[in-house]
């Protein structure tokens, strides 16, 4: 969901080539990037970062000047239900890309070093909950993930962060607030919302529906990403959103009276 958005919405202010490496899981769909399909600056290859193999082949011939994570199980709700597959992409996929992440840039020249970014998308469910009277995440808040999908992207932060402080890998991990916008699939609050709205089913809320997230538009995400690849300083994690706090039954009243 949001690695096709940034795509789509790189190859529209941008030449440069962008290769995507998809494992088209149940929640993927490549239907999202058929604008980008004739397009000769982007390459659709299937597969999973977790294979070291077909992973150290892309960077090999591709010879990327950087590669950005968007890979990551992430509904919170399944991963209560079962959080094998969370532990597998999460953490053990982060970790096999990583060490190949690390091959490569082993065997660039010094100047391409220099160029080199790897950028981690994550989340700001690493830092728990907030409450009414709490300010929005900071990027300095204690990581206290409530979830097994936020315990495993908060490893990953921390894999990330140690292949940086351990083997000098240029990386940069941004934690962004809850998304919504085009191409999201209907198992998040947002559009099962609207789509149950729309059939005259009931609006489903967790818990008690006071739990406050911020919220932030997909596209203003992608340009918070490019940014972060083009000025972010290696080693450091930016916070993008937490400028739009609202409750769960906050967001459901406002999908109601939109329709």
């Amino acid at each position: 969901f949001i690695g096709s958005n940034f795509i789509l919405n790189w190859l529209e202010n941008n030449k440069e080539k962008v290769i995507a490496l998809d494992k088209l899981t149940y929640a993927g769909n490549l239907e999202n990037l058929k604008s980008a399909e004739q397009k000769e600056n982007f390459l659709f290859l299937r597969g999973d970062i977790g294979d070291s193999k077909f992973v150290g082949q892309i960077l090999h011939e591709y010879k990327p000047r950087g590669v950005i994570n968007f890979a990551a199980e992430s509904h919170v709700d399944r991963s209560i239900k079962a959080a094998d597959d969370f532990i597998h992409t999460n953490i053990l996929g982060t970790y096999h890309l990583l060490q190949e992440i690390r091959i490569y840039f082993s065997n660039l020249s010094k100047n391409k070093k220099i160029k080199f970014r790897f950028l981690h998308i994550s989340t700001d469910e690493v830092f728990g909950s907030l409450s009414s009277s709490d300010e929005p995440f900071k990027e300095t808040n204690q990581y206290k993930p409530n979830s097994p999908y936020s315990a495993s992207k908060a490893a990953s932060d921390h894999l990330v962060r140690s292949w940086h402080c351990t083997f000098h890998i240029p990386v940069i991990t941004t934690n962004c607030s809850n998304n919504y916008g085009p191409y999201q699939f209907p198992e998040k609050l947002i559009p099962l919302c609207i789509l149950n709205a729309l059939q005259g089913k009931k609006l489903p809320i967790y818990g008690d529906g006071k739990q406050i997230r911020d919220w932030l538009h997909v596209i203003d995400h992608c340009k918070g990403i490019e940014k972060v690849l083009a000025k972010g300083e290696v080693g450091a994690t930016y916070n993008i959103g937490g400028n739009n706090e609202k409750t769960n039954t906050q967001v459901v009243n406002h999908i109601c009276e939109l329709l």
